[in-house]
């Protein structure tokens, strides 16, 4: 559920400031070059999404690893005190 939730603020946080600062930002201008969208419109609003889902699932990924790597680094630590 916290994953979830740490997508969907780094999704919105990069839909809105690609939407905000029109500049190209990796990978949602690659994607507009990609599928040829001339649009300035629709390659706003492409590149936002492709930059939000993959911020989003970056930042998720991140969080995903941390937060197993201390559960682990945490449990070994009361495993080593419970031992003493």
């Amino acid at each position: 559920m916290q994953g979830l939730i740490i997508f969907a603020t780094f999704f919105a946080i990069f839909l809105a400031s690609t939407v905000a600062i029109p500049s190209p930002l990796f990978p949602g201008n690659i994607i507009c070059l990609l599928f040829d969208i001339s649009n300035v419109s629709q390659a706003s609003i492409t590149s936002a999404l492709a930059n939000g889902i993959f911020y989003g699932f970056i930042a998720w990924i991140i969080f995903s690893l941390g937060s197993r790597w201390i559960e682990k680094n945490a449990t070994k630590k009361q495993v080593d005190l419970e031992k003493k």
